[in-house]
């Protein structure tokens, strides 16, 4: 399979302020590619661009993706900067833990505004460029996107929303040339979960519960830019992944207990 060469490329990545984003940041500019790096905290990816890129191959723009006339301005942006745009990484996102009857509806519109819109607004207004430089779609779904998740059914809603839209969009733009690849991590040091909403609306500061270890961002994204750059379709990225992914497909009943009992804390 040939392996992309990024150099002079235009890499946008989004929800780069921290954690899994910066850190994909910092692989693409590492192989000479230009980076737009977007998140809601302009300030954040401002001053990551000055870290990563004194030579002017990284510009940070705030980015509410969740505003589709703010996605087209900001593609736009980008465009004129650099002349197009090669690969769109919809990676921003956020998450919330709580039962579904203690959560108000909000929460859940709230995070399918932002997992699964976000990534709709994003790839509508980079669509055009994607197809003329025949580019590619990189998605950063979840185990959460193939099987279930007790106390975060918003979360998982929204990552298997990414997976019908984004296996469809493929079978639309393939034979143009652009490639979608959906990346499907376990548990990332990220401070997502941390930072998840609750029932309310509010940030729920629960400890988090994961199933294994925790793989750090920067690991993480060196695997990621390893599929991104031989356009894989489907990414599972740990042995924990495949597990989840065979299992919750073979034995979909003992995946949920466990599931349940290990994340959730059930019985």
């Amino acid at each position: 399979m040939t392996i992309a060469n990024y150099a002079q490329k235009t890499i946008v990545v989004t929800g780069a302020g921290g954690g899994l984003g910066r850190a994909l940041c910092q692989e693409f500019i590492n192989v000479g590619a230009n980076i737009a790096a977007l998140d809601l905290d302009g300030t954040a990816v401002s001053m990551l661009s000055q870290e990563l890129a004194g030579s002017g191959r990284m510009i940070g723009i705030a980015c509410d993706v969740t505003d589709q006339a703010a996605c087209e301005a900001v593609m736009q942006q980008v465009i004129a900067r650099f002349g197009g745009i090669d690969v769109l990484i919809n990676n921003a996102g956020i998450a919330h833990r709580s039962p579904f009857g203690a959560t108000g509806v909000a929460v859940i519109r709230r995070v399918m505004e932002v997992n699964f819109f976000g990534a709709v607004h994003c790839t509508k207004a980079a669509l055009g460029t994607l197809i003329e430089r025949r580019g590619q779609i990189v998605v950063i779904s979840s185990i959460a996107g193939f099987s279930p998740l007790s106390g975060r059914t918003g979360y998982s809603a929204s990552k298997h929303a990414l997976h019908g839209f984004f296996d469809s969009l493929r079978s639309e733009i393939e034979q143009d040339g652009v490639g979608v690849s959906i990346i499907c991590p376990s548990f990332i040091a990220t401070g997502i979960d941390r930072a998840a909403l609750g029932g309310d609306g509010r940030p729920a500061a629960l400890p988090r519960k994961t199933i294994g270890a925790e793989m750090t961002p920067e690991d993480m994204a060196k695997r990621i830019f390893s599929a991104v750059s031989r356009r894989q379709r489907l990414f599972l990225p740990t042995p924990l992944a495949w597990f989840s992914w065979w299992i919750s497909r073979l034995a979909p009943g003992f995946f949920a207990r466990q599931m349940k009992r290990r994340v959730s804390g059930g019985k």
